[in-house]
């Protein structure tokens, strides 16, 4: 993302993870572009602290999630020749590393924007739609990958593509493999958005500042009403909505946003 001056900066070099605040807006750049941003335990465990501290951080309204080069994750790391990365145990690799991430992420109060500047596969397809929104570069492409070296696809990747494409169409991708770019992904509604390449990061740091700027307090509801309608019956959803309306209904945003209603203005939410 574009860097404000006067935003606070803290690196992490060692471990790949650039972390930069920006007003409310914290934005966690996964920075080794020389291995396409992959996924070792560095990364994933920086990932997992980052997303924790945001979860703590009352000033953070938004998060964002984006890559350094021409990649925006490119799965778990795999090694090179002669070198094995992945343990016997690959399932303990995924409960320690991605499985607190992906949860992290959903239960986060604040709406996460995946920037996908470039590829997105195997995990760092999941990794994508661990977030709440996703926005793409119209040179960024997006792969399942996992069938074509042997593996399931994991880290939350049946979950989230069997509902936002359906079973069949998250079945052909998962199992053909092949490469969505970022107008077919739109058109599959993997992504809400693609900007040109030149303009990504400005564009998609305008709607991160704009989702900051909410009443954080409802959108946060908002998440846990859209992500518990998937598995809720008609009656159950509709007395959920009526006991978040009314914790909505008890803040200072709504207070705020009846007046400028009234007022006929913008409002000016603060979170609370």
């Amino acid at each position: 993302m574009a860097q404000d001056p006067e935003a606070e900066q803290s690196s992490q070099p060692s471990s790949g993870l650039l972390v930069e605040s920006a007003g409310a807006v914290t934005t966690l750049t996964l920075d080794r572009p020389e291995r396409l941003n992959s996924l070792d335990r560095e990364l994933s465990l920086a990932l997992i602290a980052a997303v924790e501290t945001v979860d703590q951080d009352p000033a953070c309204r938004c998060l964002v999630i984006t890559g350094a080069g021409r990649a925006f994750c490119a799965g778990q790391y795999l090694g090179k020749e002669g070198e094995n990365e992945l343990p016997e145990d690959v399932a303990q690799l995924i409960r320690e590393r991605y499985t607190p991430l992906v949860l992290g992420l959903r239960r986060l109060r604040i709406p996460v924007l995946a920037a996908v500047n470039g590829l997105a596969t195997g995990a760092g397809l999941s990794l994508a739609l661990a977030a709440d929104l996703r926005v793409c570069s119209d040179s960024a492409w997006f792969s399942c990958g996992f069938a074509q070296i042997g593996l399931v696809p994991d880290s939350g990747a049946t979950y989230f593509l069997a509902r936002l494409l359906g079973p069949g169409r998250a079945l052909h991708l998962a199992l053909s493999g092949r490469r969505l770019t970022a107008e077919e992904a739109l058109a599959e509604g993997l992504v809400s958005a693609v900007f040109p390449a030149a303009s990504f990061r400005e564009q998609a740091e305008g709607l991160a500042e704009q989702l900051a700027q909410g009443a954080t307090a409802a959108l946060g509801m908002t998440k846990r009403l859209i992500y518990d309608a998937l598995d809720s019956g008609l009656e159950e959803q509709l007395e959920r909505e009526a006991w978040f309306q009314q914790e909505a209904s008890e803040t200072q945003d709504f207070l705020e946003g009846l007046a400028a209603f009234r007022e006929r203005r913008p409002p000016h939410f603060t979170g609370g």
